[in-house]
């Protein structure tokens, strides 16, 4: 996400930091630069217009000019200007009124509608809601049937849809059920086109006017660059969206989209996918954003998904184990698996302050395999051999890499390793059990 715009951009702060004073001549230097990195991210050549503008105005004015520190005052600019461009503040879905609230999702195919109904679903499950998921595109029967084993996998409720019925009558019907089934909340998964016809949203306009519903959320591919905008923009025309969710955001996506979406309709983006997964949906916040194209990390996201996916008796359960130096192959397997629901390593460092600007970080991509290859021979191991891994000898080690698809030479590894972290823990316990760190807790 956002990889080769922020690599350009902290090239260009580089330079600028490296220098003791600034002049109009070094700024507008700079100010040329993010130009061209921004109209490279395909952001809006409209957007880059105006955004260079705001930052040039307050670039040149006593605020870097005067200030002690000007390379890093000009990237405070950039960052406060790019926050306002995303819209300022994160804008949470609106669900006032009498339940069962409606959240129609519209989009052209292919954009990732129902799989991000079901991402909604899941999402809104965890905080409290009771979501109710309704497949309304009647032309793709594939759609329907994706819908209901979407439904299945996370435990949400999905409405039988007749394929011969009209697709507003299905949603009427289906807010009906979803009142005798005690959900509080519709997504509803429309069907989408190739490109956008009067046809599509006649039947949108349609929904809306029999649900009135509380989000109408455009559910658009930030792969296409400006397409996504200019979709965005037609959409909102025709149905006044109330917010946009951006999928495929882990891939290639180069970044316009998010930046210019917001400028383009005046609609917020509400939600990210940054993922496949069915958890791989992050709420949008323009400040967190844009401090993920500076380069400065994502901590907060960070905390939040370990304080959603970790437990916390199993943390203060291992936090006791390290500070005694009693930490095992069982602890380390469960922290293994608690780690990956924050989704892949890749992800994670990217959200640590700095990590982004390493060269070296694309060098050292974690390799997820080996993460697999580690769980497998952890699951080969007899119980009593993951609690005292000093009785694996020889046969008992073959037995394992047998069982686990791996070599010998992977136990081994594995084992040594595991053994060299028990060494370091036990020295900080002797050294004093309150000031042994607990990561996991």
């Amino acid at each position: 996400m956002f990889e080769s715009l922020s690599e350009k951009l902290n090239s260009t702060f580089k330079r600028l930091t490296g220098r003791g004073k600034l002049t109009e001549s070094n700024i507008q230097d700079a100010l040329r630069q993010v130009r061209m990195a921004l109209l490279e991210a395909d952001v809006n050549y409209k957007v880059v217009k105006s955004l260079v503008e705001d930052i040039r105005k307050r670039a040149i004015g006593q605020e870097v000019l005067g200030s002690l520190t000007p390379g890093q005052q000009f990237i405070k600019i950039v960052n406060d200007e790019l926050v306002r461009l995303m819209g300022g503040e994160h804008v949470p879905l609106s669900l006032a009124g009498r339940t069962p609230h409606c959240l129609v999702l519209v989009g052209l195919q292919g954009s990732g509608k129902t799989t991000t109904a079901a991402k909604l679903a899941a999402f809104l499950r965890k905080r409290g809601r009771h979501p109710y998921l309704v497949p309304a595109d009647v032309y793709r029967p594939a759609a329907i049937e994706q819908l209901k084993k979407l439904g299945q996998q996370i435990s949400v409720p999905v409405h039988e849809a007749d394929p011969a019925q009209k697709p507003e009558k299905i949603c009427v019907e289906a807010k009906m059920a979803a009142s005798r089934q005690g959900c509080d909340l519709l997504i509803i998964d429309t069907a989408g086109r190739l490109h956008i016809d009067e046809e599509l949203m006649e039947e949108l306009g349609r929904i809306k006017e029999k649900m009135t519903p509380q989000e109408i959320l455009l559910v658009a591919d930030a792969m296409t660059g400006q397409d996504a905008v200019n979709v965005a923009k037609r959409f909102n025309e025709v149905l006044d969206i109330t917010g946009v969710i951006l999928t495929k955001m882990e891939g290639d996506a180069r970044g316009g989209a998010a930046l210019s979406i917001r400028a383009v309709t005046d609609k917020p983006i509400k939600f990210v996918g940054v993922g496949e997964k069915i958890d791989a949906l992050e709420a949008f916040f323009p400040d967190r954003m844009a401090s993920r194209i500076l380069g400065m990390g994502d901590v907060l996201t960070l905390i939040e998904k370990a304080q959603e996916e970790f437990d916390q008796k199993e943390a203060e359960k291992l936090e006791k184990k390290l500070r005694k130096a009693e930490f095992d192959f069982e602890d380390f397997l469960t922290q293994l698996k608690q780690i990956k629901k924050l989704g892949s390593l890749e992800q994670i460092l990217s959200m640590l302050p700095g990590m982004g600007q390493l060269k070296k970080l694309k060098q050292m991509k974690p390799d997820e395999k080996e993460l697999v290859r580690v769980e497998a021979i952890i699951n080969s191991m007899t119980r009593e051999e993951r609690r005292n891994y000093k009785i694996i000898n020889g046969s008992r080690r073959k037995r394992i890499a047998k069982g686990s698809g791996t070599s010998v030479q992977d136990v081994n590894r594995l084992i040594k390793n595991f053994a060299q972290m028990k060494k370091m823990m036990e020295r900080f316990s002797k050294k004093g059990a309150r000031s042994l760190p607990s990561f996991f807790s």
